[in-house]
């Protein structure tokens, strides 16, 4: 039911985009963190990451809803955690940049590589005139606990990250940025515990985040997959379970 919810709420954003109604009007940025690594993951009960583009992947997806909905030339930026993909190339035997890149050429993006919290918070606050062009939207498709954005989860270290962005750093966000009735999301595990709250705090505007984890698809955006998991813009707990 939750998921149902979820998949009608983006249907009337698109609708509302195509109307021209509440429509948040500036640059939609799409934060895409790095897989995991076959070295850590391989002999876990149930391995990360199989798929090397599980999050470009999804990312993908939902841009492809936005340029539907706000059209060609709508200013749509990639933010995309490179050396994560660097580091998988060698397992995969393949150029993933260049895969990458072809997302980029086909959809019209601005595609920015950057390296950690920092740069995505820089960029947030400066990467465009924010005077001239608010935030619209803000999205984030990668691995997440309740306090943070894992770019590089299980790459470097197992189970953890070196590059990442934690709830304390939000602080750093300038709430001016957002266009009023700004559409934000983590799309990963998590978020909706915690993160979330520590957002609305730092920039007054809400996040919508998981409780409990998430699994990203194939054919469609990621699903919740917690008993009891929905998506929140405030902290819960998900309820105990038998």
């Amino acid at each position: 039911m939750k998921r149902l919810l979820l998949i009608a709420s983006l249907s009337v954003f698109a609708l509302a985009v195509n109307a021209g109604d509440k429509t948040p009007k500036g640059e939609w940025i799409i934060l895409v963190g790095g897989p995991s690594l076959k070295q850590w993951e391989q002999y876990k009960a149930q391995p990360h990451d199989h798929w090397w583009a599980n999050f470009v992947r999804a990312a993908r997806l939902r841009t492809d809803q936005l340029r539907e909905g706000l059209g060609p030339d709508a200013p749509i930026t990639w933010l995309v955690y490179k050396q994560g993909y660097l580091d998988r190339q060698p397992q995969e035997n393949q150029d993933l940049i260049g895969l990458i890149e072809t997302v980029r050429d086909k959809f019209n993006l601005n595609l920015v590589w950057f390296k950690n919290g920092d740069d995505v918070i820089n960029y947030l606050n400066a990467g465009r005139d924010r005077k001239s062009q608010k935030v619209a939207g803000f999205e984030f498709f990668g691995h997440s606990n309740k306090a943070c954005f894992m770019f590089d989860y299980s790459s470097n270290v197992d189970s953890s990250a070196k590059s990442f962005l934690h709830e304390s750093q939000l602080r750093q966000i300038r709430g001016s940025i957002f266009a009023r009735n700004a559409y934000i999301q983590s799309w990963g595990c998590h978020t909706g515990e915690e993160m979330s709250e520590w957002w609305y705090r730092a920039t007054g505007t809400k996040m919508i985040g998981a409780l409990g984890k998430t699994q990203f698809m194939m054919e469609e955006l990621p699903i919740l997959t917690s008993p009891g998991g929905k998506w929140v813009t405030a902290p819960e707990k998900l309820p105990k379970t038998n």
